[in-house]
């Protein structure tokens, strides 16, 4: 099995055409649920957190405040990295957990959903592809000012706070071009899911894995038949 990273920007799309892949039967995991995930309280982020940051950061029900949290590493890297040395690691373990669930149910490729895939970095080097959902910047702005509501300003300078999806086109190994017709667009995720079920990049892994479970098996059954004493 590989890992397809999926991302976007802000009403290019993107949950739209995940929305297609699931209904192509395909594994989906969103990264975002996962980063909320492992700072609720009972997990070991969310104690580190509070030891690093105080129960300032906390909501009565002891929640980590996220709001709050932002404001305290905004603009401070020093502090942003500290987070990051903290949430990361977390977030990667219960992303192969899921990831090896899939893998045991048979599916060839899961997408990973990763809204800052080229942002960061530091997810790119487990992903054999890379897809971006991607459109103009006109159809970007239209749609954003329709969807919430904003006035040409506020709309360019949500846009503007984000990388280009020009520039994660130009980094992507897929680019789905979601700039006119739904149809067209429904039809690139359909012919790149095809083409992701053809390939046999899943094989190596797979074949890996089998031939390490029959070498313990084996070893079980040797254990079991020279070692252990007969009836």
């Amino acid at each position: 099995m590989f890992l397809v990273g999926l991302t976007g920007g802000i009403a290019s799309g993107k949950s739209s055409v995940i929305q297609v892949f699931q209904q192509l039967g395909c594994a989906v995991i969103d990264v975002d649920v996962i980063a909320r995930h492992v700072v609720q309280p009972g997990y070991p982020a969310h104690r580190r957190i509070v030891e690093a940051f105080g129960t300032e950061v906390l909501l009565e029900n002891g929640d980590i405040n996220r709001k709050v949290l932002g404001d305290l590493i905004f603009n401070q890297p020093d502090r942003r990295h500290l987070l990051n040395t903290i949430t990361h690691p977390e977030i990667r373990k219960e992303m192969m957990k899921e990831t090896f669930k899939y893998f045991l149910r048979g599916y060839r490729y899961v997408i990973l959903d990763i809204p800052l895939l080229f942002e960061t970095k530091k997810l790119l080097k487990y992903m054999k592809h890379t897809v971006v959902v991607y459109c103009d910047r006109d159809t970007q702005l239209a749609r954003l000012m329709k969807r919430n509501s904003l006035n040409r300003e506020d709309a360019e300078a949500r846009i503007k706070a984000q990388l280009p999806l020009k520039d994660k086109a130009r980094m992507a190994d897929h680019v789905l071009d979601n700039s006119g017709e739904w149809s067209i667009t429904k039809r690139q995720v359909i012919l790149l899911h095809a083409q992701l079920e053809r390939s046999l990049e899943y094989l190596p892994l797979r074949l890996g894995v089998l031939t390490g479970l029959a070498g313990i098996a084996s070893l079980l059954y040797l254990f079991t038949r020279y070692l252990l004493p007969s009836p």
